[in-house]
């Protein structure tokens, strides 16, 4: 159960806890640019989870301000440098309690075995006010970041 994820490298490698995803957003921010070194970034959303406690040495933090004043937290492999989730400092259970129902974990889209085509072409494009590439036609998208969303 569950969708295969790693990092570059292959060190870290984790399984989701569902096989499909919540949503598929293509962000075309500046940041995820930055980050993705790309023209967007693909983000998977799931339900939250905690990568396994035997990658924890492996595993770097980027913590950053959100425009909305969360703050982020974005997970990468210190080997390879991959960029492998991020989630909401907001949203990290504290030790020994559970996550609340609307937290999620976002993975990056280039770790993720099976995503495919078909996730891809129902993709959520959000901050197209800054996309540097077209969006197709007839596909869900946002200027900024979806109402209640994010």
């Amino acid at each position: 159960m569950g969708m295969q994820g790693r990092c570059q490298c292959s060190k870290v490698q984790f399984t989701t806890p569902t096989d499909k995803p919540l949503a598929v957003y293509a962000c075309h921010c500046t940041e995820c640019r930055h980050q993705s070194s790309s023209a967007f970034g693909i983000t998977v959303r799931f339900p939250y989870f905690e990568l396994p406690e035997s990658v924890n040495d492996l595993v770097g933090i980027h913590a950053r301000l959100t425009l909305k004043g969360r703050t982020m937290e974005c997970l990468f492999c210190k080997s390879c440098g991959a960029r492998l989730m991020h989630r909401f400092r907001d949203d990290i259970p504290a030790p020994g309690e559970k996550p609340r129902l609307t937290a999620v974990s976002s993975v990056k889209g280039g770790c993720l075995e099976e995503l495919d085509r078909e996730m891809m072409r129902n993709a959520i494009h959000i901050w197209t006010k800054h996309a540097i590439v077209d969006i197709p036609e007839g596909v869900e998208q946002w200027e900024e970041a979806p109402l209640n969303r994010l």
